[in-house]
C-alpha cells in the first residue's frame, strides 16, 4: 500500500489533527487557572453575535457597517447603560440599604435593660396566662410543680456584647487587612472586567476566521457530523444562557411590581437581588425568596403570605410558560443535572463556577445527546456552522 494511499493519509491526518487537539486540552489543563477568564469573555462574544451580525448588514451610503464599529457601539451602550444605572438606580440602592442600617440601628438602641425588662415582663405574662411559667430574667421560675424555663436575657445580652467587643479587639488587624484585601480585590476585579471585555471584542472581530481556523483542525470526512453537533450546541447553549438572562429580568420586573403593590419595604433592593440571584437557577430562586418572605412576615402574616404566593406564581409562571417558551425543548436539562453541575461549579470555581456551571452542562449535555443518537444509528439534527 503506498503513501498515496487515500485511507493511509486519511489515518495519517486523523492522527496529527488528534495530536493538536491534545495539545490543546494539555494546555488548557495545564493552565487551568486562566481559562475561566477567556471562557467568559467566549460567551459574552457568543451572547452578542446576533447583535453583532445584525448591526454589521446595516448599510450606510451602500458600505455595511465593520463589525470593530458595531461591537464598539454595543460597549459604548453598555458602558452608557452602566452611567444610568448609578445615576439612577444606585440612589435607591443606597437609600434602601441606609433604611436597613437605620432601622438595625434603631432597633441596637432600643435594647436597653430597662426595654428589655419590660418586653421580658410582658413575655413571662403571656406564658403565664396559659399555665406555663417562664422566667426571662436571672431569677428562677416559680410555678405549680408544671412546666417551667429560665432564661437570663440581660446575662445574654451582657456576655454578647463583651464577646463583640473583645471580637473586634482581637482581629481589628485582620480588618484592616480585610479592608485592604477589599480594595485591590475591587480593583482586580475592574482590571479584570476590561481584560475580559477586550477579549470578548477581539473573539467577535475576528469570529469568522476562528472558526475557518478551527475547521481546519477537523478531518474531512468528520465535517458534516461535527457541523450538526455544534447546530446542537447552538441551539442549547442559546436556549440557556440567553433564555436564563430573560428570564432573570423578567423575574426581577414581576417581583418589583408585586413587592411595590403589597407595600413590602426594601421592594427595590429585594427585586434587584432576586434578578441577580436568578442567574443560578433553581438554588438562586429559593435563596432570593427567603429575605423576600422574611421581610414580608415582618410586616404582617398577611403580606407574608400574599408575597409568598406572589413569588410561587412567578416560578409557576417560569416553569410552565415562560422555559418552555424562551428556551424551547432543546435547551431542557433535567433538575438533577443542574444540581449536580451547580455543585461541581461551585466546588471548582466558587461563585464565578456557579455562574458557567449551566451552560457548560448544556454543551455536555448535547455532546451526550448526539453520540447517543449516532451509537443507535439515528441521525441528528442538521445545524448550521
Amino acid at each position: 500500500m503506498s503513501n498515496d494511499d487515500p485511507s493511509t493519509l486519511a489515518r495519517r491526518r486523523l492522527l496529527i489533527l488528534g495530536g493538536l487537539w491534545a495539545t490543546v486540552l494539555v494546555v488548557l489543563i495545564a493552565f487551568r487557572s486562566v481559562v475561566l477568564p477567556f471562557a467568559g469573555a467566549a460567551l459574552i462574544a457568543y451572547l452578542l453575535a446576533p447583535l453583532v451580525d445584525r448591526i454589521s448588514q446595516v448599510k450606510i451610503r451602500k458600505r455595511t457597517i465593520p463589525r470593530w464599529v458595531a461591537i464598539i457601539s454595543i460597549y459604548v451602550a453598555f458602558f452608557f447603560a452602566t452611567y444610568l444605572f448609578f445615576l439612577l438606580v444606585m440612589p435607591q440602592l443606597l437609600g434602601e440599604i441606609a433604611r436597613i442600617s437605620g432601622d438595625a440601628a434603631e432597633f441596637a438602641n432600643q435594647l436597653t435593660p430597662e426595654n428589655v425588662r419590660a418586653y421580658a415582663t410582658r413575655v413571662e405574662q403571656w406564658f403565664a396566662e396559659r399555665g406555663i411559667s417562664v422566667a426571662l430574667s436571672s431569677r428562677a421560675p416559680e410555678g405549680d410543680g408544671g412546666l417551667a424555663l429560665s432564661l437570663d436575657l440581660e446575662a445574654l445580652m451582657r456576655e454578647g456584647a463583651h464577646n463583640v467587643s473583645a471580637f473586634l479587639g482581637e482581629n481589628l488587624g485582620n480588618i484592616v487587612n480585610l479592608t485592604r484585601q477589599l480594595v485591590f480585590g475591587l480593583l482586580g476585579g475592574v482590571f479584570m472586567l476590561f481584560l475580559v471585555l477586550m477579549v470578548a471584542a477581539f473573539i467577535s472581530i475576528d469570529a469568522a476566521g476562528i472558526r475557518v481556523y478551527i475547521r481546519s483542525l477537523i478531518p474531512p470526512e468528520y465535517t458534516s457530523d461535527v457541523r450538526k453537533l455544534v447546530g446542537r450546541i447552538d441551539r442549547s447553549l442559546s436556549g440557556v444562557v440567553r433564555g436564563q438572562i430573560t428570564i432573570c429580568l423578567v423575574n426581577g420586573v414581576l417581583t418589583f411590581i408585586g413587592l411595590v403593590l403589597l407595600g413590602v419595604k426594601f421592594s427595590f433592593l429585594l427585586a434587584t437581588l432576586a434578578t441577580l440571584l436568578s442567574l443560578v437557577p433553581i438554588f438562586g430562586s429559593i435563596i432570593s425568596s427567603v429575605p423576600i418572605v422574611a421581610i414580608a412576615l415582618s410586616q404582617g402574616w398577611k403580606i407574608g403570605l400574599l408575597s409568598l404566593a406572589w413569588i410561587l406564581g412567578i416560578h409557576a409562571l417560569e416553569a410552565y410558560f415562560l422555559n418552555p417558551k424562551i428556551m424551547g425543548s432543546a435547551a431542557r436539562i433535567h433538575p438533577l443535572i443542574v444540581a449536580f453541575s451547580l455543585i461541581a461549579g461551585e466546588r471548582t470555581y466558587g461563585l464565578v463556577g456557579a455562574l458557567f456551571a449551566v451552560p457548560v452542562a448544556a454543551v455536555v449535555v448535547a455532546v451526550f445527546d448526539f453520540l447517543r443518537l449516532k451509537a443507535h444509528g439515528e441521525e441528528p439534527v442538521s445545524g448550521e456552522w
